[in-house]
């Protein structure tokens, strides 16, 4: 009676997979040496092996790849008409109120129509609204001179067409204003007041109004202030409101005045300098 075959095949013990058993290969003709085993990405027989793993090429050369330039943004316009040409810019106002201040300002795109609307409207209540501040005073002129830059820019664009609607009006220059006026009319009596005050000045002066009087010896002279802040004035002695008589002045360091006696300021001497004794008059 015949054994049954082995449940596994021929070989019992076969080798895992991809390994040949030992002996001779049925398939292999005699003489050859056995190959390697191949796996499903190994190279066939009669094809150049692949370059390593670290060499391989990508195979999209650019991450991103963009089969077609992107064209560049077009001209946004005026942010207020839409037209152009227009160009970025800021304007800048200022406001003072007593110690407090706002520093204003509006930046974006401007046509030529819109930029100079903005900065004659901001440059115009600046320059009635920025001075009511002791800070202002510094600040009003230096936002006035920076507003200048914008408006050489709006001037040398030219005339805005192609937008989605009218453009402002720039109205009236900076100057015939009437809040330009406001300003020009204080700066006015300022400059006027200059001149005026020297003129007042010297005819004070002149006049000898408020300039102390020169005290000489028996000259009587009564006080209108205290003796820490004197306001003497000559009068004559028989009178009521004779206070006081000068009987001497002090011109060495040796000379002193009497027990009783009170000292005149310098400014009542003739050079300024020597201090006079003043006696009761009564």
């Amino acid at each position: 009676m015949a054994n049954p075959p082995p449940p596994h095949g021929p070989y019992p013990y076969a080798p895992p997979y991809g390994q040949q058993p030992p002996g001779p290969s049925p398939h292999r003709p005699a003489g050859t040496s056995p190959q390697p085993p191949t796996g499903p990405y190994d190279p066939q027989p009669g094809q150049p092996a692949p370059p390593p793993y670290d060499r391989q090429p990508h195979p999209h050369p650019h991450p991103h790849p963009h089969p077609h330039p992107q064209p560049y943004a077009a001209d946004p316009g005026c942010q207020f008409c839409g037209a152009r040409p227009a160009v970025q810019a800021t304007v800048r106002g200022h406001q003072g109120i007593l110690v407090l201040m706002r520093f204003l300002s509006r930046r974006g795109m401007f046509c030529r129509s819109c930029g100079l609307a903005t900065y004659r409207e901001m440059s115009a209540k600046t320059l009635w609204q920025g001075w009511w501040s002791p800070l202002s005073v510094a600040v009003t002129p230096i936002t006035l001179l920076m507003n200048l830059g914008p408006r050489g820019r709006f001037r040398k664009l030219a005339a805005p067409a192609g937008g989605f609607g009218p453009s402002l009006d720039p109205g009236r220059s900076l100057l015939r204003r009437p809040a330009a006026l406001l300003f020009l009319v204080p700066m006015a009596l300022v400059v006027l007041a200059v001149p005026t005050l020297f003129v007042l000045g010297a005819f004070v002066e002149g006049a000898g109004i408020g300039k102390a009087p020169t005290l000489a010896v028996g000259d009587c002279v009564r006080n209108e202030g205290d003796w820490q802040d004197q306001d003497l004035e000559i009068v004559d002695c028989g009178a009521a409101d004779a206070e006081y008589k000068v009987t001497r002045r002090l011109n060495t360091s040796k000379d002193a005045c009497v027990g009783g006696e009170m000292l005149a300021d310098v400014e009542y001497s003739p050079d300024r300098m020597t201090i006079s004794c003043l006696a009761p008059a009564r």
